[in-house]
């Protein structure tokens, strides 16, 4: 999964920092119902990991509430999103590029995200903990509740069998993907990506979610007095 939607602005424009901002009322309501979903599946957890932010650890606890299942939730900080630098560093024409880099195509591994990590950085501390993770026999059913950019880095390795980011596996807030890992590296089945438990066909989305924010925060960068230092 990823994290239930968040406020990365608050109402009068100003940017909250992405390592401690919380779910909204919305990203709350995602959370739940997709513990919901679990339950009237009767799909049971045998562990949950986290990137260890506060919006991943929200949102896998009200899954499990939802879910009525008690577990420990594991943290992985090397699972965090990819990180950014200062929004108010890069400059007018390159602020596009910036926010999207990282979902167009097969993405350059030199490209960086939002003036910081590179993605080559990001493959670099996410794919060796997922290959612990599945190299790990005594678990068969996991909830990972990550982020974007890092699931777009699992799913692209792990259909693929390469290391790669590729930017076309949108990921809607809260939504749910299903893959089944077999022994074998290329023994993979993608049965579902970007699961929206509360817009399933999400027949309005004609933007990416890197899209929105672009455009939020560029209605705020010029306001007088405001520093965007996120």
């Amino acid at each position: 999964m990823r994290h239930g939607s968040v406020s990365y602005f608050t109402a009068d424009g100003k940017p909250v920092r992405p390592e401690t901002v919380p779910l909204n009322k919305l990203g709350t309501e995602q959370a739940e119902a997709a513990g919901k979903l679990f339950a009237d599946h009767n799909v049971q957890f045998d562990r949950v990991i986290t990137s260890g932010l506060a919006r991943t650890v929200e949102t896998a606890a009200l899954v499990l509430k939802a879910a009525a299942q008690l577990l420990v939730v594991e943290q992985r900080p090397r699972l965090q999103e990819i990180r950014g630098g200062r929004l108010a560093d890069i400059a007018e024409n390159d602020l596009l590029q910036s926010f999207t880099a990282a979902t167009d195509g097969v993405v350059d591994e030199r490209a960086q995200f939002l003036g910081g990590e590179t993605v080559g950085q990001l493959l670099d501390r996410v794919l060796p903990e997922i290959d612990a993770i599945r190299a790990d026999t005594n678990w068969n059913t996991l909830l990972l509740v990550l982020h974007g950019g890092v699931n777009r880095a699992i799913l692209s390795y792990l259909v693929t069998g390469q290391r790669q980011l590729l930017g076309a596996f949108e990921q809607s807030p809260a939504c749910i993907n299903v893959l089944d890992l077999g022994e074998a590296t290329a023994d993979v089945v993608l049965r579902g990506v970007n699961l929206s438990p509360l817009d399933w066909l999400q027949p309005d989305n004609r933007k990416t979610t890197m899209e929105v924010l672009f455009e939020q925060y560029t209605k705020y960068r010029k306001k007088p007095g405001e520093q965007a230092n996120v």
